[in-house]
This record gives C-alpha cells, structure tokens and sequence, in this order.
C-alpha cells in the first residue's frame, strides 16, 4: 500500500501537464526573443555608424538616396526592437499594429530603393494602401482588446 502511494506521487511529479509546458514554452521564448533583441541592439548600433559616415562624407546627389535607406533600415530595426519590447509589456502577447507599421515602413523602403519600375512602384503602393487600411480596421473599437 505504501509502495503504491510512493510511485503514484513521484508518477505525478514526473508528468507535465500542459499549463508546465506553456510555461516551460515561454520562457524558451523569452529568452530567444531577449538574444534577437541584442542581435538586433547591435545591428541597429551599426546601421547608427552608417548614418555618421554618410553625414560625414556627403557627396552631392547620390547620397541623398542612401541615407533615406539607411534611416528607414534604421527605423525596422528599432521597430523590431520595440515590437519586442511590447511583447513583454502585453504579457506574452504580439499587438497586430506592431506588424503592420513594420509592414507599412518595409514597403515605403521598397518604393524609395526600387522606384526604377512603374508597375513595381504600383504593385507597392497598392500594397501600402491595404496595409493602412488593415492600420485602421486594427486601430477601430472592434479589434481592441478589453
């Protein structure tokens, strides 16, 4: 009888159930998300020196064009890291909106870099024009969490 108490209760420490596991889940997420925010930190540190170097060693007219890609490349990294960021502060949770202003700055980048195509620069603005849509089905009473 004794035996048979003893293996029943080390049966029930040895099972996960699913809300240990959620949590055992979590936290491996966490973590990852933490080590691609430091990733993300130091790119967005090195996309910062770009910048200086660009401001710094201006040449007339083509410049112009890389340091508008390097400032919206700078803005999807700092984006990213705050869509991290929101992450923890929402309590394991993704907001929508952070996808779609990662989204609406991607394609703005697209149609400053690749511009040399008409149908392309159509393709994305109609792209866009769906994105801001969705921004502001997302933004309206119906989505928002209570």
């Amino acid at each position: 009888m004794l035996t048979e108490a003893a293996t029943g209760a080390s049966a029930k420490k040895r099972k996960i159930g699913p809300k240990a596991l959620a949590r055992h889940m979590k936290r491996i997420v966490s973590f990852m998300l933490l080590a691609l925010a430091g990733i993300l930190l130091a790119f967005l540190v090195r996309e910062t020196w770009v910048l200086v170097e660009i401001l710094l060693n201006r040449q007339a007219g083509r410049d112009s064009y890389e340091m508008i890609e390097a400032i919206i490349i700078w803005f999807l990294y700092f984006e990213f890291i705050a869509l991290i960021g929101k992450y923890f502060e929402s309590r394991f949770h993704f907001p929508l909106r952070y996808f779609i202003y990662i989204g609406i700055t991607a394609v703005i980048r697209l149609i400053i870099v690749d511009h040399s195509n008409p149908a392309a620069t159509l393709v994305y603005s109609l792209a866009l024009l769906v994105l801001l849509a969705s921004l502001y089905i997302a933004n309206t009473h119906l989505l928002k969490r209570i």
